[in-house]
């Protein structure tokens, strides 16, 4: 569970960071935000979802 935490936040200050450097008015970026912490989300979880059937 821990290693979600750290995931939703990691993704959360790099949304943060992606969207104030990205161009555009601050609607924009707050939207390029949202979208990069969600990508970072779904992302992570997929492919936590597709590695749990390798056996390591």
């Amino acid at each position: 569970m821990i290693h979600f935490l750290y995931l939703i936040g990691f993704a959360f200050f790099v949304g943060v960071a992606f969207g104030v450097f990205a161009a555009g008015d601050t609607r924009e970026k707050i939207i390029y935000g949202l979208k990069i912490f969600a990508q970072f989300i779904v992302v992570s979880l997929v492919l936590a979802w597709v590695f749990y059937f390798f056996p390591w």
